[in-house]
């Protein structure tokens, strides 16, 4: 025998068909996640290119990955120290009419490479001052004699120096070597 169903009052409705948008969504979500997931997995498979040594070039002053391992152990220094860079001043720099009459006064900032032999090269100016202080600057800088150069281990290396000279002020002289001063 045949049980009927009994009928609560609710009426019955059958499962509603898969909704059509559906597998568009599930589409949607896969194409992004494999969007999404194929850089990251294409960087990872990307090895970095190796690094080049640095290549130092003969009185040229270049950023090192180590700077302190390429600090000398003793400055370059003028002939005579500060006291002989002094007197080399006041003997062979002219103070620019120009810049007298427009009292005009201060450093022009320059740098140079002493070389391992003690010439000086790569000379430049980095603060100026005024167009005739400049040209006065960088014909005095030509005028040097050698200065006794930097070592590092015993050895004679080129190293960078930035030296103010002084136009129409009697501040006092400082060489600039890196980070450090030394008068």
């Amino acid at each position: 025998m045949l049980r009927q169903a009994q009928h609560d009052g609710r009426s019955f409705q059958p499962a509603t068909p898969p909704n059509p948008a559906s597998p568009m969504k599930h589409a949607f979500f896969i194409f992004m996640l494999v969007a999404l997931a194929a850089p990251a997995a294409q960087a990872q498979q990307t090895a970095p290119a190796p690094k080049q040594p640095i290549e130092l070039q003969p009185g040229r002053m270049q950023a090192q990955a180590k700077p302190a391992a390429n600090r000398p152990d003793a400055p370059p220094q003028f002939p005579g120290g500060a006291q002989g860079l002094g007197t080399f001043f006041q003997q062979n720099l002219k103070y620019p009419e120009a810049a007298s009459v427009k009292q005009i006064s201060g450093n022009v900032v320059m740098t140079f490479t002493v070389e391992a032999d003690g010439h000086l090269t790569n000379p430049s100016v980095v603060q100026p001052l005024s167009p005739e202080c400049d040209t006065e600057a960088l014909r005095v800088l030509g005028l040097m004699p050698a200065w006794k150069p930097a070592t590092r281990k015993g050895r004679p290396i080129a190293t960078q120096v930035r030296l103010p000279i002084p136009f129409g002020n009697s501040e006092g002289l400082k060489v600039e070597q890196g980070k450090n001063k030394f008068e």
